[in-house]
C-alpha cells in the first residue's frame, strides 16, 4: 500500500494499478456509514458539511452527533490522468466535486499504440462526442 494513494489508510490496500472499487457518489445517494466508508468519502462528507466526521469507540459522529448513514449533497467525478503511473489524480486526492468542473475535453490530442509509442494518426485531432 502506497501512502500517498487515496484514501491515505493502511486498512484500504490499492495502489496506482490496482485501484478500487470506488462508488462515485451522486446527489441524494444515501450510504451506510462503516469503517470503510468512513476512510472513503469523510473528506467529502466534511467539506459539504463544514464540521468534522469522526470515527469514536466503534461510532460515527457528524458535527458531534452519532449517524449511521449519510445522504450526499453534490455530484462526485473521478479523474483519470493519461499516465497510469504518472499522474496525480484522483488516486491521490479523492473524488471532484461537479462544481470544480470547470472544462470538457472537445478532441484527442494525441494518440499512441500501447507498449509501441506508435502514433495511431486515425486518431489524432478527432473530435470527442
Amino acid at each position: 500500500m502506497a501512502k500517498d494513494i487515496f484514501p491515505q489508510d493502511s486498512m484500504i490496500h490499492w495502489n496506482l494499478k490496482d485501484f478500487g472499487p470506488l462508488y462515485l457518489p451522486k446527489s441524494g445517494d444515501r450510504i451506510e456509514i462503516t469503517d470503510t466508508t468512513y476512510l472513503l468519502y469523510k473528506k467529502i462528507i466534511e467539506w459539504e458539511q463544514h464540521t468534522t466526521f469522526q470515527r469514536k469507540d466503534n461510532e460515527f459522529y457528524l458535527n458531534h452527533q452519532p449517524v449511521i448513514s449519510y445522504c450526499f449533497k453534490k455530484d462526485y467525478y473521478f479523474m483519470g490522468g493519461d499516465q497510469v503511473t504518472d499522474s496525480r489524480d484522483s488516486r491521490y486526492w479523492g473524488l471532484l466535486p461537479e462544481e470544480y468542473i470547470v472544462g470538457k475535453a472537445l478532441f484527442i490530442w494525441k494518440s499512441t499504440e500501447p507498449y509501441r509509442d506508435e502514433i495511431r494518426w486515425k486518431r489524432f485531432f478527432k473530435r470527442i462526442r
